[in-house]
């Protein structure tokens, strides 16, 4: 079996990749970060599996439809959060429970079949960095059972679940981080502690011309 594994450096990442190696010789494992190309020699080559652990790329459709069997995503979010900073407005939007999705992957991100689904609780003094580490937890031992039943041929099982709206944009998150001065005191504490992320530029207040970041106390 051979499996095209794309991802990010993340906690349990390597560990899922070693799995990979240890068990389906062939295969070919990419890690890479927001911003890098996507190597084009994948779209040439065909594959049982395409994995997207975590991965820093929305891959192509020529990837996708190289997949013999199935392209999978595991996505640190549950199905009411589909696409890019889904914790971010999770933790906007104040949720008690939070979760990971495994799902077949279509052309158009975090649209296709869900295959698995586990929730947690978000507890008061939660941040985006706690409950995000919090999903990679939960992923892991998700693919540990997705990649036994690729490994026995076992049919993909079909939750029941549905994602619940279409997918968050980069713009949105990027409209969700802009703080403007007519906003209420409360508006502009859950809009800083949404989006303040280790290494990541965070809420700001644009004032004549200048740009301020704020970040938590």
């Amino acid at each position: 079996m051979e499996i095209l594994f794309l991802a990010k450096h993340k906690p349990y990442s390597e560990d899922a990749a070693e799995l990979v190696r240890m068990h389906a010789e062939g295969s070919e494992i990419v890690f890479g970060q927001r911003g890098d190309l996507l190597p084009q020699h994948l779209k040439e080559r065909k594959f049982d599996y395409v994995i997207s652990y975590i991965s820093p790329w929305i891959v192509p459709e020529e990837v996708l439809k190289n997949a013999k069997i199935a392209a999978i995503n595991f996505h640190p979010g549950p199905p009411e959060y589909p696409g890019i900073g889904c914790t971010n407005f999770a933790v906007y939007n104040g949720e008690r429970e939070f979760g990971i999705t495994v799902h077949h992957m279509e052309r158009k991100v975090d649209t296709g079949k869900i295959i698995h689904v586990e929730r947690f609780p978000v507890f008061d003094r939660d941040t985006v960095y706690t409950v995000t580490q919090r999903c990679y937890a939960y992923i892991y031992p998700a693919f540990v059972r997705i990649f036994r039943i690729m490994l026995s041929g076992e049919p993909m099982p079909q939750s029941s679940e549905q994602w619940k709206r279409k997918p968050y944009t980069r713009k949105e998150l990027d409209e969700l981080c802009r703080v403007t001065k007519d906003m209420a005191d409360d508006e502009i504490k859950r809009r800083v502690k949404a989006t303040d992320y280790p290494g990541m530029p965070g809420a700001y207040l644009e004032s004549g011309g200048e740009i301020y970041p704020l970040k938590l106390p």
